[in-house]
């Protein structure tokens, strides 16, 4: 396995609970644990995070719900309708609903249909699908 040179670590509250939103909701693979620290490394398209019940070594100060505020964690997925659904199904509320984005890189812009979901603890994720004549 090959990791990322930058890995985000969220401290969590509850690990089961993170785990099963994070895979079965979100379609995450788990690709190691160590139960015994309540923690685990997660992959989605070549995105990596790293999942870890709180335990006050990594807290540089209290936490409240939400956790991540001032952060969002931009994830890009080759289609985001099936997330969309499976969140939906299990009547997970969106924070943001699917929408359209235009974003100047350099001298080009990119399209992109994004929305936006808190995970059980706070944290905001952002999921992307880039946007092509083919599927805009």
């Amino acid at each position: 396995m090959k990791f990322n040179a930058f890995v985000p670590e969220l401290s969590v509250t509850n690990i089961a609970q993170s785990k099963f939103f994070y895979t079965e909701l979100l379609g995450f693979y788990i690709e190691y644990e160590r139960r015994e620290d309540r923690f685990a490394f997660l992959s989605f398209h070549g995105a990596q995070f790293m999942l870890e019940q709180r335990n006050g070594h990594w807290e540089t100060g209290e936490l409240h719900y939400p956790f991540g505020r001032g952060i969002n964690f931009q994830i890009t997925v080759p289609h985001i309708a099936p997330l969309v659904a499976r969140l939906r199904e299990h009547n997970i509320a969106l924070f943001r609903e699917p929408f359209m984005s235009e974003y100047a890189v350099g001298e080009t812009s990119v399209r992109e249909i994004e929305f936006l979901v808190q995970d059980p603890d706070g944290y905001l994720l952002r999921f992307s699908q880039r946007c092509n004549e083919e599927n805009s």
